[in-house]
């Protein structure tokens, strides 16, 4: 090709929908959010597992939860001729690995994963079938205890990943499902999904034509705020057979903000997805720079007992492009370690000196191309025959043997001050 010519144009290989490809950027910006995440729940003795990408359905399927069963990908396996599955959740993962293969183990079982899991149809609002996900399961604590240390291990990842401005809105699946007792499945599941849409008229007519009179049920639809909020709604609920789950959510508010989580904590009356597969606190994370919520969680103490080990269980989940999203607006550049281009004769010996002592390195043939080689993948430095150059700076420093030790494990302005 000549330097006059233009370049192919780029072959159509198209992806499924809703699937994407992620390029070394985005990588490793997902990589960084993912490794800070689990760094902090690892600091918290919660060990990482790592999960099949699918299993057989009806053992997935057995812990779905508010998920649809249509949501599911499933295909014959071929080895077995059994229905399997492409995970759309990894929480039921999780039960059926506490219940099997770490059954012997003493609880409270404290895990962490990182991985993506797969829908069939995309969420409204995204196009994204396949999600990339950071979370974190505690079974065997109950109550008020495991609630709070769930919350305070969110509370820390999002300061480690640097999301400064959030918001953790807390419920209670018992609400609702206190409210709602006595009514058919189908009217029970209406108002589900009428409570997941706030939208009060709607409400106001399954109830009608369930024939309940229930107006608290229209009011909790709106009702969000602080502390203000929260007595509000218990004040609603005194009296009705959900009083009992309102005041466990005054507890949880009130001792949250005693753990020192009150500037990021709010209560909302009107968040009851999932309220039939949870059953007490329901959370969801909001940041700046992404509308939809960029985590959530809760209690789930009937999951474990559906894979034979009765167990209470608490958990949450990133969603890491969201989180990603966020911590974009937020102004928060991923970390890149340095990393040394080297050319010249002595690049290849030079390299591996620096790779000895962690420092990643490549040689380049190209002594002319350099510089754009290393600004295109995110290279920090360039040694360009003897000396040393910071990319970000322009600032120049003389090679020598001493100068790999000092750059190993350094992150930034390495030659100025080195």
């Amino acid at each position: 090709m000549t330097s006059n010519s233009l370049p192919p144009a780029p072959l159509e290989h198209p992806l499924p929908a809703g699937m994407r490809d992620q390029l070394p950027e985005e990588a490793h910006a997902r990589r960084s959010l993912a490794r800070g995440v689990l760094r902090c729940a690892e600091l918290r003795g919660y060990g990482v597992v790592a999960v099949p990408a699918f299993e057989f359905a009806e053992v997935l399927e057995r812990g779905l939860g508010s998920l649809d069963t249509s949501e599911v990908l499933r295909f014959i396996e071929p080895e077995s001729g059994e229905v399997a599955a492409l995970r759309p959740d990894m929480t039921p993962q999780i039960a059926r690995m506490i219940a099997t293969r770490l059954l012997r183990r003493p609880p409270p079982f404290r895990l962490a994963y990182e991985g993506s899991v797969v829908r069939r149809r995309a969420a409204r609002g995204q196009a994204r079938r396949q999600l990339p996900q950071v979370g974190a399961e505690l079974a065997g604590r109950a109550g008020l205890a495991g609630d709070l240390e769930i919350l305070a291990l969110v509370h820390d990842a999002l300061q480690a990943v640097q999301i400064a401005r959030f918001s953790i809105d807390l419920g209670d699946a018992g609400i609702l499902r206190a409210l709602l007792q006595g009514l058919s499945s189908t009217s029970a599941a209406a108002l589900g999904d009428a409570f997941a849409d706030r939208d009060e008229s709607a409400v106001g007519a399954l109830l009608s034509e369930a024939g309940v009179a229930s107006p608290v049920l229209r009011e909790l639809v709106g009702l969000s705020g602080g502390a203000e909020a929260l007595r509000e709604g218990q004040r609603l609920l005194r009296g009705t057979p959900a009083e009992g789950a309102a005041e466990r959510l005054g507890r949880l508010f009130d001792a949250a903000r005693n753990e020192g989580l009150d500037g990021s904590l709010s209560v909302d009356f009107g968040e009851m997805r999932g309220w039939a597969y949870y059953t007490g606190m329901r959370f969801h994370v909001y940041a700046e720079g992404h509308g939809r919520a960029v985590g959530s969680g809760g209690r789930y103490d009937e999951l474990l007992g559906r894979f034979g080990m009765p167990m209470p269980a608490v958990g949450f989940a990133f969603d890491l492009d969201a989180l990603g999203a966020a911590t974009k607006h937020a102004g928060v550049a991923p970390d890149w370690p340095v990393r040394v281009l080297a050319t010249g004769p002595e690049a290849r010996a030079r390299v591996e000196l620096l790779r000895t002592e962690g420092v990643v390195a490549v040689a380049h043939d190209d002594d002319d191309g350099a510089e754009a080689y290393a600004r295109a993948w995110h290279f920090s430095h360039v040694l360009l025959q003897d000396s040393l150059v910071e990319l970000a700076t322009g600032a120049a420093m003389p090679w020598n043997a001493d100068l790999a030790r000092r750059l190993s494990g350094r992150h930034a302005n390495v030659v100025e001050g080195a």
